[in-house]
């Protein structure tokens, strides 16, 4: 109640009073207690999801009154750092000459963290990703479209491991130590299970969010981990292909549902998915 009173400028008892009312309207309790707090009841959870929908229905009129709007704002983006490079900066690029209106203010989050902030209007857009092996879920109130995908290899120490589908390869380092990501857990989702399809378990030791640290950690002897398979490797690591199950990293483009219609939001999902 203290949080809601704080956004919108009022007091705790004029949110507590506007609920009771709304209660009154629908006919059955909307909250209860929690201990010293509130939570939705099922009915206020099931109001709470029909409300994404009638402020996406209102939000789709207004634009539907003003087609032509120039697009004009600044945009805020949470994205993943490989997102960030091949999406982003392109587009603030094409930004720059062709609409110098529209502004973009990028943060680099793992996907988790970018859904959080756009959950709490913290931006206005997230790239996030997910793999066909672990793949994401997303609620209701947002909408997720795919932009690209890439496939991911082992990376492994130079000169170590042979040919073979992702079961092979994967079963070729079971008595080593495995590195994945510190602030995602994808990742990890992949690696334990296609380990258990090669029948074994993992031991997972080293966490590192930084694709480039990976490799380091690799060439230091710490042990393998997952690595696009188009990235440049450097000395001392070899990639090592993944079949069979493949592993395809699937990156998507996140708004709150209804926010998609805004002249400077439009144009950059235009951009991004062009």
């Amino acid at each position: 109640m203290r949080a809601v009173a704080d956004v919108l400028q009022v007091t705790t008892s004029t949110v507590s009073q506007q609920i009771a009312a709304l209660a009154r309207e629908v006919g059955t309790p909307l909250v209860e207690p929690d201990g010293r707090r509130v939570r939705l009841t099922p009915a206020g959870r099931r109001l709470a999801d029909h409300a994404v929908t009638i402020l996406a229905a209102l939000e789709a009129a207004r634009l539907d009154l003003d087609p032509a709007s120039t697009p004009t704002g600044t945009l805020t983006v949470a994205a993943f750092a490989t997102a960030v490079r091949r999406s982003l900066l392109p587009v603030v690029r094409t930004l720059a000459v062709d609409h110098p209106d529209v502004r973009l203010l990028i943060h680099e989050h793992e996907p988790a963290e970018a859904l959080a902030l756009l959950a709490s209007d913290g931006v206005d857009l997230a790239l996030t990703y997910d793999y066909n092996l672990a793949p994401a879920t997303f609620d209701a109130s947002v909408e997720a479209r795919p932009l690209w995908s890439t496939a991911w290899s082992l990376g492994v120490p130079a000169g170590r491991g042979g040919g073979g589908d992702a079961l092979a390869a994967f079963g070729r380092f079971r008595d080593h130590d495995w590195i994945v990501n510190s602030r995602n857990t994808a990742d990890e989702d992949v690696v334990r299970t296609v380990a258990s399809l090669a029948g074994f378990a993992p031991r997972i030791a080293h966490r590192a969010d930084s694709l480039d640290l990976v490799q380091d950690m690799i060439v230091a002897g710490l042990g393998v981990g997952l690595l696009p398979a188009g990235q440049s490797t450097i000395a001392g690591v070899e990639l090592r292909e993944l079949t069979g199950p493949d592993v395809v990293l699937r990156s998507y483009a996140v708004v709150r549902r209804g926010r998609a219609g805004w002249p400077p939001l439009a144009l950059v999902l235009r951009l991004l998915t062009a």
